[in-house]
């Protein structure tokens, strides 16, 4: 694989990563506090997704780029 997006583009990766793995543990914590099964699934999904989005910015390399899309950033 070789890199695909820009300084910018890895930036925005790692932060948009980050935020989304800060509400899926919000989500875990729900559920470990009496919340809806659901919350654990869809938790643990959205923390997976904020890794996978942080571990592209850090290599470099965007998964929707590499299918040919064109990304703004």
């Amino acid at each position: 694989m070789q890199c695909n997006i820009d300084k910018q583009g890895r930036t925005a990766r790692i932060v948009a990563g980050a935020s989304i793995e800060l509400v899926g543990f919000g989500l875990l914590a729900w559920w470990w506090l009496g919340g809806p099964l659901w919350s654990a699934w869809t938790g643990g999904a959205t923390v997976l997704i904020g890794n996978f989005v942080v571990i592209e910015g850090a290599i470099g390399w965007c998964v929707v780029r590499a299918m040919g899309f064109r990304t703004p950033i």
